[in-house]
């Protein structure tokens, strides 16, 4: 099954607005929606902090700040297509 994860942290409306728009796609695609609080691990934190949110799927960095809708369901045709 397709991984997708949601680096954010609390009190971010536009990592909010990003699981929103993804959360439709999850029910077309059938994945689940991980969301990881960046703020919880010191890696993370570094990593991420001025680029929240990120979507990453199977371990790829797939977009990040204002989120896209069509280039996450893009990507998540391609990885449909390699399956």
């Amino acid at each position: 099954m397709l991984e997708v994860t949601v680096m954010s942290k609390i009190d971010c409306p536009l990592c909010d607005k990003a699981i929103d728009q993804i959360t439709p796609l999850a029910e077309e695609f059938q994945f689940k929606i991980n969301v990881v609080d960046i703020y919880q691990d010191d890696e993370l934190l570094e990593k991420y902090q001025i680029m929240i949110p990120v979507v990453i799927m199977n371990g790829e960095e797939v977009d990040f700040g204002i989120i896209s809708k069509e280039k996450i369901r893009k990507r998540l045709l391609e990885l449909n297509r390699q399956i």
